[in-house]
């Protein structure tokens, strides 16, 4: 069938078979029929998988052009192709339907493009040109854009497109998830303007294939003849549309192996659906599941403590890791008093690992939420430890940030023009173009900065009356702000500042998904200028830290988010900010009840199993969100690890260890007091005149600790009055719990949502 040149190697074994465990043996020479490769964290899956591709080949099973390798990013398809050529040599360029869902599905669609009106040639979106026409969209039907905002409809788009709805069977009640069910017109008419345009977003790459097998059958065929075998990597993150696709695909050879992992499904909000890998059997009759279980990255005691956590979880197929390796330390979960000694503590650990010769490439830090991430940046820039983050540009660099400071900059330095032309239209004060172009020339004219030219021109006829008063009510602003500069400590002027410019209200009414991420920003940077003397000495640790030495080749400690850690490994990891309510999000449970409980779970696990020598859990007693200062309780998380593959730590700075507190009955301030026997701390005392917290609950059943996460409740609020909410629409208020409400909406239903995403309708 082919020539497939591979080493000789003794027993004449095919090399890629070499060094393979017994499961991941069978599960490279089980080619025929269905099956599913449950692997575990550690567990040698990638290898596996593409041991198994090579064996089809070497065997010639196939031609490389009759197999289907699908990945999740280019990246994984990159290391698969390279592997591949490793073993197979230049066969391996065969390997045409090797890569990314989208990659693969583009491919497809190129060659029947004209089934859903398009050419071969078409074009596909990216994210700004795909939001810049929903805005024409959106403003052709006479709708408000900043009441619906483009944004959001993007997002509500993307989700049903990977359910595989098309405007022609999108359910009804989703209609009425945007502009007062107009959703489906607004559908429709998008989707017919991207036929206009020759093009596509990245969503209808799979739903136009998806509709092209369904009317057209022998299309489907020609594929499902073609693809005599199937390799799925990453299955458990597939969505619906995905899922359809392979489902499809597979049913002539039924040859499909899907490798995943149900307890590390931690993308739901992607529109990943754990439920396709764990109703594999069921979809695939016959199907042969192979459970690799044999772990070459973490410890016993790591091993331990993260499968006693999934275990918790009720909707999962089962297996349990297990290692050759020592069981070395055991997770350590140590108490701080608030978030500023986590960070103090994290540090010292690390200078500790620094001393002992460990690199700090190989340490991590693994938040639940970006703004957990600045405390860190903040307290390793001042004592020296290098760092990166991951997934986004670092705190002091981020839009919402950078625009703030520049409203301190402003009010402590009139001259500052550069931070004057950055905010004097942000938010949107009705400004035009010509207006601000005149404000320029006025300034030039008279020498005077634009914050001072603002208030001159602002008396003059030189620009609109509208675009006067919006100059002269800045203007106001800032003066007034520079007298509170030498009144308020500076910490309260920010957040007068942040109040008052409008700012924070912008993004606090904006429905995008970043907007609740940029609102938590907001208040850790009035929480970090709370370090500083002055707000003079705060901006000019600023100007040092954006001059920071970001290009130095050394080696770094990585700060990441939980979802962006998925994949990769390190030697010791500090996952940090272990509090109900914060991990797991709040949020995520009143959104979602225990299905969003068990992927929190997951999460955790997933960054338990990161740690390959050591893991230490940290949770702070008191922690400042949204600018309040709240007292916290160890996450639920934190009571379900296993006694036996833990150990409990004490902050001798005085926080409290809580971790007995979430598992027994006892006081827990209890290991303060025996921590005081070496000296009293700050942390006893405050743990002395707090006293006893409420109790961790420990079941999804038991009513959810209420930890305050919010701003304080509305007072313009009450039960019988008529909310409306962007996503859900109108509704009445049926009950009110601080900042949580119970609205009965009129076409969404029973929900409850933060008083803070809804208005009151007059």
């Amino acid at each position: 069938m082919m020539s497939v040149s591979v080493p000789s190697s003794p027993r004449d074994e095919p090399p890629y078979l070499s060094g393979l465990n017994a499961p991941q043996r069978d599960a490279v020479l089980t080619t025929e029929g269905p099956v599913l490769m449950l692997a575990g964290a550690g567990t040698g899956k990638t290898r596996a998988l593409t041991s198994r591709l090579a064996h089809i080949i070497y065997t010639q099973r196939a031609w490389p052009s009759e197999i289907l390798a699908v990945t999740f990013t280019n990246k994984a398809a990159r290391e698969m192709r390279e592997r591949m050529h490793g073993v197979i040599g230049d066969v391996s360029e065969g390997l045409g339907w090797l890569g990314t869902f989208h990659a693969v599905a583009a491919k497809m669609l190129r060659r029947h493009a004209e089934l859903v009106g398009l050419k071969s040639n078409f074009s596909i979106l990216d994210t700004d040109d795909q939001i810049r026409l929903l805005k024409q969209i959106i403003t052709a039907a006479d709708l408000d854009e900043k009441r619906w905002p483009a944004r959001q409809f993007a997002g509500l788009i993307d989700k049903w497109k990977n359910r595989g709805w098309t405007p022609e069977t999108l359910p009804k009640d989703e209609t009425w998830a945007f502009a007062d069910g107009k959703a489906g017109t607004l559908y429709a008419a998008y989707q017919a303007r991207l036929v206009e345009l020759n093009a596509t977003d990245f969503g209808d790459l799979l739903l136009h294939m998806l509709t092209i097998f369904a009317k057209h059958r022998d299309v489907l065929e020609q594929y499902q003849t073609r693809f005599r075998y199937i390799l799925v990597d990453e299955y458990q993150d597939t969505n619906v549309s995905q899922y359809l696709w392979l489902r499809l695909l597979a049913q002539k050879h039924k040859n499909i192996c899907c490798v995943g992992d149900d307890d590390q499904s931690i993308y739901s909000w992607r529109g990943a659906e754990v439920a396709n890998i764990l109703r594999f059997e069921q979809d695939f009759p016959g199907a042969k599941v192979i459970r690799l279980e044999q772990n070459y990255r973490s410890t016993g005691h790591i091993l331990g403590a993260a499968g006693g956590l999934i275990a918790q979880n009720a909707d999962r197929l089962g297996k349990t890791l297990w290692t050759e390796a020592d069981s070395g330390e055991k997770v350590r979960v140590l108490g701080v008093w608030d978030g500023p000694e986590e960070a103090r503590r994290v540090g010292e650990e690390i200078e500790s690992l620094q001393r002992r010769g460990v690199s700090a490439d190989h340490i991590a830090i693994l938040v639940r939420a970006q703004y957990q991430m600045a405390a860190f940046e903040e307290r390793f820039m001042r004592v020296g430890i290098p760092f990166r983050i991951i997934g986004g540009p670092r705190f002091f660099a981020r839009l919402e940030i950078r625009d703030m400071i520049a409203y301190f900059r402003v009010t402590s330095q009139p001259a500052d023009d550069l931070a004057f032309e950055r905010i004097v239209n942000t938010p949107k004060r009705g400004l035009g173009d010509k207006s601000l172009q005149r404000l320029h020339q006025f300034a030039a004219a008279t020498g005077a900065p634009l914050s001072v030219a603002a208030l001159d021109i602002a008396g003059t006829n030189e620009i609109p009356a509208a675009a006067r008063r919006a100059l002269a009510q800045l203007s106001e602003n800032f003066r007034r702000w520079r007298e509170q500069l030498l009144t308020l400590p500076h910490p309260e002027l920010a957040r007068v500042i942040l109040e008052e410019s409008g700012y924070l209200a912008m993004w606090q009414a904006d429905r995008s998904t970043e907007a609740q991420g940029r609102v938590e920003n907001l208040f850790e940077l009035t929480r970090i200028m709370g370090d500083f003397d002055s707000m003079e000495s705060f901006l000019d640790h600023v100007s040092l830290v954006n001059d920071n030495e970001e290009a130095r080749d050394e080696p770094k400690v990585t700060i990441m988010t939980l979802h962006a850690a998925k994949g990769l490994e390190f030697d010791h990891v500090f996952l940090v900010g272990w509090e109900e309510g914060v991990f797991p999000s709040q949020r995520s449970l009143d959104e979602g009840g225990l299905k969003s409980l068990e992927e929190e779970r997951r999460l955790a696990y997933v960054g338990i199993t990161r740690a390959k020598q050591e893991a230490t859990i940290l949770h702070a007693a008191n922690r400042q969100i949204y600018g309040q200062w709240t007292s916290s309780i160890p996450s639920r998380f934190v009571s379900e690890l296993p006694r036996e593959h833990i150990e409990a730590e004490t902050s001798l700075s005085g926080g409290a260890s809580l971790w007995r507190a979430a598992l027994d009955e006892r006081d827990p301030f209890a290991d303060v007091s025996r921590a005081t026997q070496r000296g009293h701390g700050p942390g006893w005392q405050r743990a002395q005149t707090y006293g006893r917290p409420t109790r961790a609950a420990t079941q999804i059943e038991a009513k959810p600790v209420s930890v305050t996460v919010g701003a304080a409740p509305r007072r313009d609020l009450s039960v019988g009055m008529r909310v409306f909410h962007q996503k859900f629409g109108g509704g009445t208020i049926k009950g009110i719990e601080g900042n949580k409400l119970e609205v009965a909406f009129d076409h969404a239903g029973e929900k409850r949502v933060l008083d803070s995403f809804v208005e009151v309708q007059g």
